[in-house]
């Protein structure tokens, strides 16, 4: 089963209205819509099913392809892979039009956070600051760290995205 972090969840992490252990807060941090909850019982952080069960109890975390990840989709300022707006096909006279930085850090939110995501506990902190961040200058500020713990081929596709 694969969980991902709800809005209600995502806010009460940031403001810390719900008291959790640290053994919640690590499990609650390596959900990210990919890994199963075996993959974060097998972490090594100490993370037991009681935790996640939990978790699940109090609305922090959703199943995917529930109501959660539904939700999850309208979050304020987090990327959303579902288009508010119709794709329009440009026609071969219109202008490429520019990305906005809003739409970059669309973009590059889920790819920074997949690669933060991956390093592990070795990366937890630099996970955290990604997963903190709200705005295109936040997630390009971090680009150098990221770059640097995961190494500039496999930076390459986040560069993209905060690129062009």
């Amino acid at each position: 089963m694969i969980l991902v972090k709800t809005p209600v969840g995502q806010q009460a992490f940031k403001e810390r209205s719900v008291r959790l252990t640290p053994r919640q807060r690590s499990a609650f941090i390596l959900f990210d819509g990919y890994r199963s909850v075996n993959e974060v019982l097998d972490a090594g952080v100490g993370v037991a099913r009681e935790d996640i069960d939990q978790l699940i109890e109090l609305g922090l975390l959703g199943q995917v392809g529930s109501s959660a990840d539904a939700a999850n989709a309208g979050q304020l300022s987090k990327p959303s892979a579902v288009a508010a707006a119709p794709a329009v096909v440009p026609s071969s006279s219109d202008p490429v039009p520019a990305r906005s930085n809003q739409q970059r850090y669309k973009d590059a939110y889920p790819i920074a956070t997949r690669l933060t995501g991956s390093l592990g506990l070795r990366g937890f902190r630099l996970n955290l600051s990604v997963e903190g961040t709200s705005s295109y200058e936040e997630l390009l500020a971090l680009m150098p760290k990221i770059r640097a713990a995961i190494g500039p081929e496999k930076a390459a596709p986040l560069e993209h995205a905060l690129g062009d």
